[in-house]
């Protein structure tokens, strides 16, 4: 089961997050501010944290410094009641994940928990075999017996993200979402150039095939 770490100093907040995220069947615990939220995380393994900015002692910008600082890449959900775009960049610039504010859209808050916990999982597996296929996260490179192809970053995760997948149809927004992420201005025409450069990288591996499901995505299909 998945666990987060809901940081607010706010009891009606913590406890609408808590009861959001248990409803879809996420392990929550809370924590008051970021040294609470240290302690949690000495003492439980988190796969996530959702976290307030302003909070009575140490603040989540501090927070995410200390644990960036620690290399720790714990995916993190920054939540403020400041909308303000320098807010929005201080809080990147400390090293968080994503960012929504006050008050919280519970769906937009589903959405972007589910992204950033794809994408670490990507992270997290570095390799992926398909057939004699390899793919090597740490080197961006796609590998075969007698032959290694290095890919630019985007078109490497989106390979990686349908063939973690195989046979399961991404919409090209899904795509565009968890590779290019949510706030990035590229339309998601980018998705089908990309899927477009893939195909004819690839066209000559058996391992596996990108195919198009009209009015829909694509899929990744394992031949080998």
């Amino acid at each position: 089961m998945i666990h987060v770490l809901a940081v607010d100093d706010d009891k009606n907040t913590r406890r609408l997050v808590q009861a959001v995220l248990e409803n879809e069947g996420y392990q929550v615990t809370t924590a008051i501010n970021g040294d609470d939220a240290l302690n949690k995380l000495e003492q439980e393994h988190i796969d996530l944290v959702v976290l307030d900015i302003m909070m009575p002692g140490m603040d989540g910008y501090a927070f995410t410094k200390t644990i960036r600082d620690g290399q720790n890449d714990l995916p993190i959900l920054m939540v403020s009641a400041k909308q303000l775009p320098e807010d929005r960049h201080q809080g990147f610039i400390v090293g968080t994940d994503d960012y929504i504010t006050k008050p919280i859209d519970v769906e937009e808050m589903l959405l972007r928990i589910k992204a950033l916990l794809r994408r670490a999982r990507i992270v997290s597996e570095r390799k992926l075999t398909v057939g004699d296929t390899i793919l090597d996260l740490d080197t961006l490179t796609v590998m075969r017996p007698g032959e290694s192809v290095v890919l630019p970053q985007k078109e490497f995760l989106l390979l990686y993200k349908l063939l973690s997948y195989p046979g399961k149809i991404f919409t090209r927004i899904q795509l565009m979402d968890e590779i290019w992420g949510m706030d990035s201005e590229t339309g998601w025409e980018t998705v089908t150039v990309h899927v477009g450069r893939l195909r004819k990288k690839f066209e000559n591996w058996p391992a596996f095939e990108i195919q198009s499901v009209r009015g829909l995505g694509y899929k990744a299909v394992k031949k080998a």
